[in-house]
């Protein structure tokens, strides 16, 4: 039965041949699509709307089309500070104290925000969470917290929160790793000190002390 199969004199194609193909015949698909198929996603077009005051919150989720990934149930949350419900400046000042390393004076590079006069007025805060399974539990974890923040930061009474400085260790430690500069010679701004502690807070013996140890303001 041999003679019956004629050798081919090496004009079949290699592997390398097969897998060249392959990749083109792929190419040509995807070129297809695109010519014949993108053109349709125009009936889905929306016009891009800011958002306003009445919606206040930039929600960011990753998506790996499709593929299975832990990062894809994460869910970050920015809000500007001046577009929450805060009865008045003291409410503004104590919900970034209770925001803590989470406040910032600026937008997230990767938050979609701007930083306009408005919302930046009294800074940014975002708030992440993956610790749950799905993506709208993280979601739901986020809403809680920040009406939680809300509500504490409307409270009355405790004013010697009034007087307690913004803890902004966070910011100065960022500044030192982008390493442009800003943080030599006090380039990153003043930082808490002993001064700027309420001593209202401290008992008596403590107070006298203390003030005998500050400079008259």
């Amino acid at each position: 039965m041999l003679q019956h199969f004629q050798p081919d004199g090496g004009l079949d194609v290699p592997v390398a041949g097969y897998l060249l193909h392959r990749q083109q015949r792929q190419t040509l698909y995807y070129m297809r699509l695109i010519e014949h198929e993108i053109p349709k996603l125009v009936a889905f077009r929306k016009p891009f709307v800011p958002p306003t005051a009445a919606t206040p919150l930039v929600i960011r989720s990753v998506d790996f089309a499709g593929e299975q990934h832990p990062l894809t149930a994460k869910r970050s949350v920015v809000v500007p500070v001046a577009h929450l419900p805060l009865r008045n400046e003291v409410a503004f000042h104590r919900a970034k104290l209770l925001a803590g390393v989470r406040w910032m004076p600026g937008p997230p590079r990767d938050s979609g925000v701007s930083a306009d006069e408005d919302a930046a007025k009294h800074g940014f805060i975002k708030i992440a969470c993956e610790d749950f399974p799905r993506a709208n539990m993280n979601l739901k974890w986020i809403s809680d917290t920040l009406d939680k923040l809300v509500l504490e930061a409307n409270a009355e009474g405790e004013a010697p929160y009034q007087r307690l400085p913004l803890d902004t260790r966070h910011l100065d430690s960022k500044v030192r790793k982008s390493k442009k500069g800003d943080h030599i010679r006090g380039r990153g701004g003043l930082r808490p000190s002993l001064k700027d502690f309420p001593t209202e807070w401290l008992p008596k013996r403590q107070e006298n002390v203390i003030s005998s140890i500050l400079p008259s303001q």
